[in-house]
């Protein structure tokens, strides 16, 4: 039988936007007009609707209060088909990989910024664990949205600024795979040490040529000024398991559910029957109380630079003061590419949940009442 929060999950989606299972009454302030609004399942695993709003309402609220205006790389880590077993399987070893991940990436930022004296200062991250693959299939990896440089505090005289940012250069190709190399170095002595990879086993791997399996790319840069971009990049690493837009029905028994990347032939389809991608998604669902991203570095929720970091978000920076320092400005200004409505907003309700009407705005350019 599935699990309690697995069936949980598809009954609230079966009752998801019908009125018999509970509305909200909602006049117009205009006309006067009375209008009845069914409530939302909010699942997190099956439904396509609530799926999509919490991945557009994730991505602009970093956008808009967490993620600084600086240069952003997204980073993502894929392990050997061998080791994501564990990772699937227990959240412990999860979250050892990407600590371990992190903290590599951290460690060849610092190495790599030339600004970096002491050798104290961090990156700020947003990590998303993805648990699927392209075709519904179990894989967990890692994307993350770390900003292009470190932070480091500044010296707290009046002239000095709270927070300095020093920005990465470039990003070498042999900078990259000494990263890499760190990463699978000590994921496999992490894992050998907990018993569940034998010593002559992780030899093995570690002599694996081409990576050894373990697949890091940094190839994707955001700029600082191009914030629309930054939130595209955003839905995509917040994005559902499933996409309602990918499946196509072929006849009552047959489906047809198609990969986002097409494969050397061309495009690539996976073929279900109805109860085979229940099957699939019920697999997927991730279980409750299970964070879908995380902060790192500056961003963590205790780190003493975040609150001077986030702050950034809503400051416009001068291109020439982002290599050394970068000034916070006023919470309240307002943020590119939003609609009048929200950017005339209190400042207090900018930071609560986004109006559904405006997310989609935020999407299409246009707002829909």
């Amino acid at each position: 039988s599935a699990p309690a929060h697995v069936e949980r999950e598809f009954r609230r989606y079966l009752e998801c936007g019908i009125l018999a299972h509970g509305f909200a009454l909602a006049r117009c302030a205009g006309c006067g007009h009375d209008f009845l609004v069914a409530y939302s399942c909010k699942g997190r695993g099956v439904c396509p609707s609530c799926n999509t709003r919490r991945m557009v309402e994730t991505a602009a609220h970093l956008a808009d209060h967490v993620i600084p205006r600086l240069p952003v790389r997204q980073w993502v880590l894929s392990v050997p088909k061998r080791l994501r077993y564990f990772l699937q399987a227990d959240p412990a070893v999860q979250n050892l990989a990407l600590h371990i991940f992190l903290s590599a990436v951290e460690q060849g930022l610092r190495t790599a910024c030339p600004g970096d004296q002491g050798g104290k200062a961090r990156i700020g991250a947003v990590a998303f664990i993805h648990r699927f693959g392209a075709l519904l299939n179990p894989h967990v990896h890692f994307h993350c949205v770390v900003v292009d440089g470190v932070f480091d505090s500044g010296s707290g005289g009046e002239s000095e600024l709270p927070v300095r940012f020093h920005e990465l250069p470039a990003l070498r190709e042999e900078q990259l795979a000494d990263i890499q190399r760190n990463i699978r170095r000590r994921l496999l002595r992490a894992l050998t040490r907990r018993d569940l990879l034998e010593t002559n086993v992780a030899e093995e791997m570690a002599a694996w040529d081409h990576g050894g399996g373990f697949s890091l790319d940094a190839g994707v840069r955001i700029e600082a000024d191009d914030r629309a971009a930054l939130e595209r990049l955003l839905r995509y690493c917040a994005r559902p398991v499933f996409a309602l837009e990918r499946l196509r029905q072929i006849d009552p028994e047959h489906l047809a559910y198609e990969s986002i990347k097409p494969g050397p032939g061309g495009s690539v389809s996976l073929l279900l029957t109805p109860l085979e991608l229940i099957e699939r998604q019920a697999a997927l669902i991730p279980p409750p109380r299970r964070h879908r991203h995380r902060y790192y570095g500056v961003l963590a929720p205790n780190a003493p630079l975040r609150a001077a970091v986030t702050a950034l978000a809503a400051a416009k920076v001068e291109a020439s003061a982002m290599p050394e320092t970068v000034p916070a400005t006023a919470p309240g200004a307002s943020a590119p590419n939003v609609p009048d409505e929200v950017a005339n907003e209190p400042v207090h309700s900018k930071a609560a949940r986004y109006v559904w009407a405006l997310l989609l705005a935020r999407i299409y350019e246009v707002l829909p009442l």
